[in-house]
């Protein structure tokens, strides 16, 4: 009987030998939280009642602004669920990270795990309140919405799921035939 999947390294290496890549993942999510907490820190202190400051010939313009949504202020009345969202998203990457073996899946659930991590920060520790506190959002590309790092590292990190899903990569570092 064929087995189901086929190990990405070689015949030789069983999935049990590939080394967990939990470290990864958490160093990765580190990184994001920290990228984002520490440039939201700076743009609330350089950008508050500033007027939105273009860079790059208007290619890149600094605005600020608190967002009671999702990413790119979708759904703004809807904080208290998008908070609970990402503690769900958050507890759900940790359980995946007992089986994690591939470093793609690191990298990518790491993005996802510190971006979700970076706004909900926000929603529970800004105003107005627990669970209802507002993103702090302040990078806008030319007709776009304002967003921040945490949404580019969601972004990035749910596109590169999408694409390993695509190419038949799992988490436990092995290739799925088709």
């Amino acid at each position: 009987m064929d087995a189901p999947h086929e190990a990405s390294l070689g015949d030789a290496e069983t999935q049990t030998a590939r080394p967990r890549r939990t470290g990864a993942l958490l160093v990765v999510a580190v990184l994001a939280y920290a990228l984002d907490q520490a440039t939201k820190l700076v743009a609330v202190d350089r950008l508050s009642g500033r007027d939105p400051v273009e860079l790059l010939g208007g290619l890149l313009t600094l605005r600020l602004i608190r967002n009671p949504g999702a990413a790119f202020g979708l759904a703004g009345g809807a904080t208290v669920v998008f908070s609970i969202v990402a503690v769900v998203v958050a507890v759900m990457i940790l359980r995946t990270a007992r089986h994690l073996r591939s470093l793609p899946w690191a990298l990518a659930l790491g993005l996802l795990l510190g971006g979700a991590l970076g706004n909900l920060t926000d929603r529970l520790v800004r105003s107005p309140g627990v669970l209802r506190g507002h993103v702090v959002d302040f990078l806008e590309l030319p007709n776009w919405p304002v967003f921040n790092v945490a949404d580019m590292a969601i972004c990035t990190g749910a596109a590169l799921i999408v694409l390993l899903t695509l190419l038949g990569r799992t988490v436990e570092g092995t290739v799925e035939r088709g």
